[in-house]
């Protein structure tokens, strides 16, 4: 099959023959033992030329395939340790606000060495199950695993940072006057209902007697950051992000809330040591949230 590669990439036995360094005869041997094995005829003959047939051209699709990433394997093989690319899958509970995703993964981006990420968001239990599956290395959540999930990984704690509420500039300054009461009954954007920061936001609204007239319901906090730019409601992201929130989306801060806080978390398998960009995620959050301040750790 090498053989019959070589012959196809270089247009003639010849020509392959001298590049592999045998004699014109073992190649068209070799070639016609393919072709009797294959069930077919791999190449015909136009004007003195080699030219693939419709079944060489299928089976050259495969060899090319299986050849050039032999060839890959073998240039990564020969490379040392040190310097060959990092693999990093991630899964991102959708209800992280992803400038923060973003954060949490330069650490891991800013090493010396390459580093190839994949990023999957999804609710946490569907993550877990990918992760449990090698198919990710770690998760970024903002809620710890439930009781049951615990045993089989290992959860940091890389930071918290409050919470604050932003809506399009009209609406925004009608509702910092008079805040909180101002906020009764108007309307609100959550990213998920079940989200651990959204229920201590309801709790702090209850405490204050003010109505949450949720409006919309989107696990998505890019999405929802777009429904706020429309002006349908107002919305809360963690105040570190509170400059990127208000320049991306062209909205503005109505009001910051300490006492709800929006606490980050790296879950990975529970075994075994970490490889350099994961290392690199647990470690890193806690300067950059450190770096701001209007939040803590």
């Amino acid at each position: 099959m090498h053989y019959f590669w070589v012959i196809s990439r270089l247009g003639s036995v010849v020509a392959a023959a001298d590049h592999l360094e045998l004699t014109p005869q073992t190649l068209s041997g070799q070639l016609s033992s393919l072709e009797a094995q294959l069930g077919g005829a791999l190449f015909h003959r136009a004007n003195r030329a080699l030219q693939l047939t419709d079944f060489g051209h299928t089976v050259f699709s495969y060899a090319d395939e299986m050849f050039k990433t032999a060839q890959a394997l073998s240039d990564l093989v020969i490379k040392p340790a040190e310097d060959r690319p990092l693999r990093l899958a991630v899964g991102i509970c959708a209800s992280i606000h992803k400038l923060i995703a973003y954060r949490l993964l330069k650490p891991a981006l800013e090493l010396p060495r390459t580093v190839k990420l994949r990023c999957q968001t999804g609710d946490l239990s569907q993550l877990l199950k990918c992760l449990h599956q090698r198919s990710l290395n770690v998760i970024l959540s903002d809620r710890p695993p439930a009781d049951k999930d615990a045993p089989q990984v290992r959860c940091y704690a890389l930071g918290r940072s409050s919470m604050s509420l932003f809506a399009v500039p009209e609406l925004a300054q009608r509702l910092a006057s008079d805040f909180p009461q101002s906020l009764n009954h108007q309307p609100f954007l959550a990213t998920s209902l079940d989200a651990p920061y959204i229920t201590e936001l309801k709790n702090w609204f209850a405490s204050r007697n003010i109505a949450v007239n949720v409006v919309a319901e989107v696990d998505d906090s890019a999405l929802i950051k777009v429904f706020g730019h429309q002006g349908v409601g107002y919305f809360a992201a963690p105040t570190v992000i509170c400059d990127e929130v208000c320049r991306q989306y062209q909205v503005a801060h109505i009001a910051t809330i300490n006492e709800v806080q929006d606490t980050l978390f790296a879950i990975t398998r529970d075994h075994g040591s970490h490889d350099a960009a994961v290392q690199a995620i647990i470690e890193g959050p806690m300067a950059i949230v450190n770096s701001i301040g209007n939040s803590d750790v």
